[in-house]
């Protein structure tokens, strides 16, 4: 029995966080690979280059340096907006009246979460791959069927419905899958940004202990669990749209 010195709490905290950023991750992701998917296959030619740039500079750079980008960046950003919109602001308030002293409501400082700065990050980064893999799932649709479905008088949410999700959904799952197991072991970047997650209680604790190899170890196989957990859900889903679209 490993004696884990009485970090067991932490580590098990810590691998409550990470879920919780894989599976708000995979929603974001989700989402805008829709969207980048729906984009990509847009006849407005605007969106498709703009998805088309999307997905290249996110495959084109390594993941660890765009969290580092995102989250530095991010800051940087939101409160160069704050301060500007508070000067701006104040200028317009002040020529309006000049008797009366504006109050600002935003803060002259925002510190980005941790937390919500690594789930955008791996959201933004894996909705490029998510893109790229529904895009392929709704091409491999047969279109006949969508024509069939129109001209039977299906309305469009009855032909995206019961027609072209459960076809996608089947091609869709092996890229899904995949990206959903690459993107679990992703989260553990997010402890170079100060979240508490599992990876960063491993670390504190074995500098504390002189137990790297230990509670590495026990964050190892949380993680194995975790994707076996996943592989068996995945296969399942797959079993269920082979059935449904026979």
């Amino acid at each position: 029995m490993l004696d884990l010195q009485g970090y067991e709490a932490s580590i098990l905290s810590g691998s409550w966080v990470t879920l919780q950023v894989a599976l708000l991750s995979l929603l974001l992701a989700m989402l805008l690979g829709i969207v980048g998917a729906m984009s990509k296959l847009s006849s407005f030619a605007p969106l498709r280059w703009l998805a088309t740039a999307y997905t290249t500079v996110i495959r084109g750079i390594p993941d660890l340096i765009l969290m580092m980008l995102i989250f530095f960046g991010g800051q940087l950003f939101i409160n160069d907006f704050s301060a500007n919109t508070n000067e701006w602001l104040n200028d317009y308030f002040s020529q309006q009246n000049p008797q009366h002293e504006w109050t600002s409501y935003l803060p002259d400082y925002i510190d980005v979460s941790p937390f919500f700065a690594g789930i955008a990050t791996i959201g933004f980064i894996f909705g490029a791959y998510m893109a790229e893999t529904f895009r392929g799932a709704i091409i491999a649709v047969d279109k006949g069927q969508l024509e069939a479905a129109r001209a039977y008088g299906m309305s469009q949410w009855q032909v995206f419905h019961r027609v072209m999700f459960p076809q996608m959904m089947r091609h869709a799952l092996p890229g899904f899958g995949n990206n959903w197991l690459v993107l679990l072991k992703t989260t553990a970047l997010v402890s170079i940004i100060g979240l508490e997650d599992m990876v960063k209680a491993a670390g504190d604790a074995g500098g504390s202990t002189q137990m790297p190899f230990t509670f590495y170890f026990i964050v190892a196989l949380i993680f194995l669990f975790f994707t076996a957990i996943s592989t068996t859900l995945l296969k399942r889903a797959e079993q269920k749209y082979a059935i449904v679209t026979r």
